[in-house]
């Protein structure tokens, strides 16, 4: 035995750059794993493909919804800033008609409650954008420039019933 490990001393670096083939690599493994390691192998490399394409799948699908939401964001800015200029104009018609006394009372309720739910709609498209959001603020709009519209046809016939009154007392002097 003295001999033998003398001879591997001796000779070490001989022995170093040859390695045993792959043969003997393999029935060292089955001996150790049995012959389930190659099953076992098969196994978790499916498993790292599975994980590699759930990984892939689901960063595409993040990606492509932020930039839907990127694009839905930008749609409701250019749709509200139309329709914010609407509004404005409308209001401002509607109180050079009537006066700071008279202001918007015929319908000041319903106005600030759709403000009010306006800019709750309006926080929650900047907290999670999505279609129904952005739908929900462009009606909110319109509902409330369809009230403002309502607001100035009845100025127009209050005006165009005055008219005629003035007219006939005119006449009977």
């Amino acid at each position: 035995m003295k001999n033998l490990e003398e001879f591997i001393r001796t000779n070490r670096q001989a022995f170093d750059d040859r390695e045993p083939a792959e043969k003997v690599w393999q029935n060292i493994e089955t001996r150790l794993y049995g012959k389930r390691s190659s099953l076992a192998l098969v196994f978790w490399r499916a498993a790292a493909v599975l994980f590699m394409g759930l990984s892939v799948f689901l960063l595409y699908s993040r990606v492509t919804e932020s930039r839907n939401n990127q694009l839905v964001m930008k749609e409701f800015k250019d749709v509200e800033s139309f329709y914010v200029r609407e509004i404005s104009d409308k209001v401002d018609m509607i109180e050079m008609v009537r006066g700071d006394e008279a202001g918007l009372n015929g319908f000041t309720n319903d106005f600030k409650q759709l403000e009010a739910m306006y800019e709750v709609l309006k926080d929650e498209m900047q907290a999670r954008p999505s279609k129904k959001v952005k739908e929900a603020l462009v009606l909110n709009l319109l509902v409330r420039i369809d009230l403002l519209n309502q607001q100035l046809h009845k100025i127009d016939q209050e005006i165009a019933d005055e008219v005629p009154k003035k007219k006939s007392s005119d006449v009977s002097i």
